[in-house]
């Protein structure tokens, strides 16, 4: 496919709440979209990096420098037939796996497009609806966690996930777990704590957690797997499964008996297809977890999670991305992400923009 242009834009959106975990509390986005134009097709691509570089080495501004100097020319300069085709174009620069998601899996929305089939078809997907879970982020107080709780479960989602740090952790779950004792409950950790609370971490074992995710340090393979050990408590990895090669790795030393795969984290559909299948192959689950995206991410991520493996599952697009009742997302069926996007409300929301077009780069 030929590149006609490449538009790099930055969004800025308030959140409904504010959003706290073990990094700090974010209350606005900085959000990179990417608007890929080819023979006739537009296809988008939602950077999922941070404001700061906190969850990954990668932030809003250093994806956005990459992308305009680095992997904008270097994609525009190209002619790939396939999404499959990015990382080869992109081999040069090392890291920045947020930045390249952001035009790879642009590039596979064109292809689904031309192919004229959905996007979660043309990745393999198996599933026509997926079951939601929601990630709570620390609260000021138990009271309004519990109340929170309350009305998510209400809202359909069937499983919660509670953001957690020393200090928020035993008396929330007991909280929660007995006024809710059936509900699938889960913890997220965002690397909070350290080998020396092993003791305390295994406490965690009484509520009946569907795992724990990340404890320990975010590129900690070692220390994990010695903590497994220890805990009835499946541990998820996230931070640490860059690639395909991490998530063998993490398996063999039985780090973790659950990945969560983020697209962003991987560096687009290429990589997470093949941790993917890497981890169905020895029998390990895989879920997609979220990074506070708006609509175009949500929907690649909806579109990843219909493949097999995906047994767990956690705007400024339209139709709106809702749950039913029953806690589900149905999967459109229409060629490419499955959504619209709202051009003329993403044009008024954008606060900075940057075109780099083919022809600019010949010669």
């Amino acid at each position: 496919m030929k590149i006609d242009a490449i538009i790099l834009r930055e969004l800025h959106l308030p959140l409904v709440r504010p959003f706290e975990t073990s990094f700090g509390v974010t209350r606005n986005r900085r959000i990179v979209l990417a608007e890929v134009r080819s023979e006739g097709l537009t296809g988008w691509g939602e950077c999922t990096a941070g404001e700061h570089p906190y969850f990954s080495p990668e932030s809003t501004e250093s994806a956005w420098q990459v992308i305009v100097h680095e992997l904008g020319p270097l994609l525009a300069a190209s002619t790939p037939e396939h999404g499959g085709d990015c990382p080869k174009i992109f081999r040069l620069v090392r890291g920045n796996r947020m930045a390249k998601a952001t035009l790879e899996n642009a590039i596979w929305d064109i292809e689904a497009q031309r192919e004229g089939i959905s996007l979660s078809r043309l990745l393999g997907g198996v599933r026509d609806t997926i079951a939601c879970g929601v990630s709570l982020g620390i609260h000021a107080t138990i009271p309004e966690l519990m109340e929170t709780v309350e009305r998510e479960l209400a809202a359909g989602y069937q499983r919660i996930k509670l953001k957690c740090k020393p200090g928020w952790d035993i008396e929330v779950f007991e909280k929660v777990r007995s006024r809710w004792p059936g509900i699938m409950l889960s913890c997220d950790a965002n690397s909070a704590y350290k080998l020396r609370d092993a003791d305390h971490l295994v406490e965690f074992d009484a509520f009946d957690l569907l795992m724990i995710e990340q404890p320990l340090w975010h590129d900690d393979f070692y220390y994990h797997s010695m903590l497994q050990k220890r805990l009835e408590t499946p541990i998820c990895l996230d931070e640490s499964i860059r690639n395909r090669r991490d998530a063998l790795a993490a398996i063999e030393m039985e780090s973790c008996k659950i990945i969560n795969i983020k697209l962003g984290r991987v560096g687009g559909f290429s990589e997470a297809i093949a941790v993917h299948n890497a981890a169905q192959e020895r029998a390990i689950p895989v879920w997609c977890g979220g990074m506070l995206e708006a609509g175009i991410g949500r929907a690649h991520n909806i579109a990843l999670s219909t493949l097999e493996n995906f047994t767990l599952h956690e705007d400024i697009v339209e139709p709106e991305i809702a749950v039913s009742s029953a806690g589900e997302i149905a999967i459109p069926d229409t060629p490419g992400r499955g959504y619209e996007v709202k051009t003329e409300l993403v044009e008024r929301l954008t606060v900075r923009k940057e075109e780099i077009r083919a022809l600019e780069l010949v010669g």
